[in-house]
């Protein structure tokens, strides 16, 4: 297992403050479209299912599994390199949507498709946390 990767701050606008706001807390948050009900996952100004603007937000339980994921074994560029070998996940949270991520707190060899995991938030930048998972 590699060094722990120091992500660089993330660039946040106003459609995504939300998100990072609440991975400061130690929060997942979701969108939830007011006119249709989909939830999401990826933070954006209009429902991808029906064009609408009206969103609201909800806490999500910070429980899900691996989707899908690739044991990065080289990558040059800054910060990561030295990390290698490093997990880059899609996790299924409990309540459906489907982030992006790295699993860590376990060997890469030991990360399987279904594995149970829960959120786990890396420091960056002082304020700023990026949500990664563990094995539950």
């Amino acid at each position: 297992m590699g060094k722990p990767i120091e992500n660089p701050a993330p660039a946040f606008d106003w459609e995504t403050r939300f998100w990072w706001e609440g991975c400061a807390r130690g929060e997942l948050w979701l969108q939830r479209c007011a006119a249709c009900g989909v939830l999401r996952h990826r933070p954006r100004a209009v429902c991808p299912a029906c064009l609408s603007g009206e969103v609201a937000y909800e806490q999500a339980s910070g429980r899900g599994t691996v989707y899908t994921f690739t044991v990065t074994h080289q990558n040059h560029a800054p910060p990561f390199r030295g990390c290698t070998p490093y997990v880059l996940a899609y996790v299924e949270l409990e309540e459906g949507p489907r982030v992006l991520t790295n699993v860590v707190g376990c060997e890469p060899d030991a990360v399987r498709v279904g594995m149970p995991v829960v959120v786990d938030f890396g420091e960056v930048q002082g304020e700023i946390a990026v949500p990664r998972f563990r094995p539950a």
